[in-house]
């Protein structure tokens, strides 16, 4: 049976278009502020899921890293993968709220 999502050959996430600003990226990952939510995103650079919890605690950090660099928010880690289930990425979220738009930044 073909899966409803499509491959990595026509995946937003693996393409990896710098359509907003880009904080971070390494051979892992990379993150960037989300287009649709406003909030700094990471993305496992592999079209899987299911990221192993080593890598998955390293990408939490490294968004971690990213939030206390360049905003003043505290967060939380947000892996629902809601518009794109079929590629791991996850959201710095602002405490007791969803969307980032209007954030204070901070000094950078």
């Amino acid at each position: 049976m073909p899966s409803a999502f499509p491959g990595p050959e026509h995946c937003d996430l693996c393409e990896a278009a710098r359509l907003t600003e880009w904080f971070y990226e390494d051979d892992v990952c990379w993150i960037a502020e989300c287009e649709i939510c406003a909030v700094p995103m990471v993305v496992w650079r592999v079209h899987s899921t299911s990221p192993a919890s080593d890598l998955k605690s390293y990408m939490h950090e490294k968004l971690a890293n990213v939030v206390e660099t360049h905003f003043t928010f505290e967060h939380f880690v947000d892996d629902n993968m809601r518009n794109i289930p079929d590629h791991y990425h996850a959201h710095a979220r602002p405490v007791g709220g969803f969307f980032g738009h209007g954030l204070p930044r901070g000094q950078q």
